[in-house]
């Protein structure tokens, strides 16, 4: 576990939002979670997908028909692939080149980061922390295609190369994002661990998820970087659990029952000090989010703290260990419902951080 943080159940938000702007969409979420700022993703610009805006400076992209894979086959692709690597071990054995490095976020890709600093450096007062975010290495491997269609996770080099990408992109976040001089959570977003154990993951060990991870997560802390991890529906959560992540980002709205099976781990977790970010605004269903007040959500959180505890966690140290989420982000979200969401997770924090049991 990096250096103690506490949580205190504060307010913090997931990646996208549906706007057009990435100024004003960061000045707005500054409005609702000013004490954990963080560079947003807004998918109307395509650049920002989660797999198209890591992409950039991995070797041998290309675009063709529509489409951008990988292409193993290009007579330069070698040559790229060996300038790929030594700039990998050059940056490592010196950081200070990240900013002029092909692992930092692009002009074109990186307009919430710039947004962010912009933010940051009207701030009077020094948030609690930073955040970013990193697509995960199992998301962008099983998104990431070659000139065949396969996923570039079962080709071992390409793999190697997209971990070290996203791992050294982390680094560079963590790098830039650290001037108020708090701490810097970057969270490795991983949606495609909702398929671990079906037909689409089935040939992926859990040994080869975790080495992805870890990989990414040790690069975290070697900048002195907090570790979170974010799945939006179920999986193996003894996987996420055991990762190393210092903070693990779950739907505590629709999953919880799944979620709380783990309690061995979860008590594990949690005893060395690492911290749960709780998803229980709900994002996916407009019906649900309409639906929802803070006094509902907060009877929810209150009564999963309670099987928590059930576990043999202290009530405080939960309380202490807890940040308070959207279940996922907003950027599918009608503008009006992704403020509600907003509302929603600042107001509940509040309720929560104002009521002591």
């Amino acid at each position: 576990m990096q250096p103690t943080f506490t949580a205190d159940c504060l307010p913090m938000l997931i990646g996208s939002f549906p706007m057009n702007d990435h100024l004003a969409a960061s000045r707005l979420i500054m409005d609702y979670t000013p004490a954990i700022p963080l560079w947003i993703q807004l998918p109307v610009f395509p650049e920002e997908g989660m797999v198209p805006q890591f992409l950039p400076g991995m070797p041998g992209v290309v675009s063709q028909g529509g489409k951008t894979f990988i292409d193993t086959a290009a007579e330069s692709f070698d040559d790229d692939l060996l300038l790929f690597f030594e700039e990998c071990m050059a940056t490592r054995e010196d950081p200070g080149r990240l900013p002029a490095s092909r692992f930092a976020l692009t002009s074109a890709t990186g307009r919430g980061v710039a947004a962010l600093l912009d933010t940051l450096g009207r701030m009077k007062t020094r948030p609690v922390a930073v955040k970013g975010q990193v697509t995960g290495p199992v998301t962008f491997c099983t998104g990431v295609k070659d000139r065949d269609g396969r996923a570039i996770f079962y080709n071992e080099t390409l793999r190697e190369a997209a971990v070290n990408h996203l791992a050294l992109n982390a680094r560079w976040q963590i790098r830039t994002l650290s001037g108020p001089g708090c701490p810097v959570i970057i969270f490795i977003d991983e949606p495609a661990l909702a398929g671990f154990g079906s037909s689409e993951l089935i040939s992926i060990s859990k040994e080869e998820i975790l080495g992805c991870i870890r990989e990414v997560v040790d690069a975290i802390h070697a900048d002195g970087g907090l570790a979170g991890i974010h799945v939006c529906a179920n999986t193996d959560w003894s996987l996420v659990l055991e990762s190393g992540a210092d903070i693990v980002n779950f739907d505590a709205y629709a999953y919880f029952d799944r979620f709380v099976l783990y309690g061995s781990q979860i008590r594990a977790f949690l005893e060395a000090g690492r911290l749960l970010a709780w998803g229980i605004v709900p994002t996916l269903n407009p019906e649900e989010i309409e639906r929802e007040t803070v006094d509902s959500l907060y009877a929810a959180m209150m009564e999963r703290f309670r099987q928590i505890e059930s576990l043999g966690i202290d009530p405080a140290a939960i309380r202490a260990q807890s940040f308070v989420t959207p279940s996922c982000g907003c950027g599918s979200l009608s503008l009006d419902l992704a403020k509600r969401v907003l509302g929603l997770t600042r107001d509940l924090s509040a309720t929560i951080r104002q009521t002591r049991q």
